[in-house]
């Protein structure tokens, strides 16, 4: 996404007072983030939150990032234990009922099981491409969140379906 998207969707967030989210936005530190994660030194950083939702006791990170040094910057969203990210989401795309972040499902595990894990996601999410309509005013952004945590949710729940069921037999 370009800079300005970048701008006005952590503009949205800040914002924001959503009901079910505890929002702490994260210091940044000449335009950087650092100490986070060795993936994320040294990039310019716009703006980064801890966001929680207390009732379920889960929580992710919310980074936007030049992810590539390119001045393309993505939304990156962090486990909340920064192990690793849930999803790296870079496209917008305008629909008839505005702009959408653009994601794709595309595990890229090395244990031969991938087509089992998207066959999964399609299944059970309808396709392996989520759109999520970005907020077009502070009100708007609780939804936004509960979009990106089912996004995460679904994509960990995907990864792991393998260890679930023996596909093999």
């Amino acid at each position: 996404m370009e800079k300005d998207q970048a701008i006005y969707l952590a503009n949205q967030i800040e914002s924001s007072k959503p009901a079910m989210y505890e929002i702490r936005k994260l210091e940044t530190v000449g335009g950087t983030l650092p100490k986070f994660h060795q993936w994320t030194n040294s990039k310019k950083t716009l703006a980064a939150y801890e966001v929680t939702r207390p009732e379920s006791d889960t929580g992710y990170y919310f980074l936007f990032i030049d992810w590539h040094r390119n001045e393309n910057y993505y939304l990156v969203i962090y486990a909340h234990d920064r192990s690793t990210t849930c999803a790296e989401i870079r496209q917008i795309q305008e629909l008839d009922d505005g702009p959408h972040l653009v994601w794709a499902y595309k595990p890229f595990k090395r244990d031969g099981k991938n087509d089992q894990r998207k066959a999964y996601f399609k299944q059970m999410f309808g396709s392996t491409t989520v759109h999520i309509k970005l907020p077009s005013s502070p009100s708007e952004v609780e939804k936004f969140f509960t979009q990106l945590f089912k996004l995460c949710q679904n994509r960990v729940r995907a990864d792991k379906i393998v260890e679930v069921f023996d596909f093999e037999n």
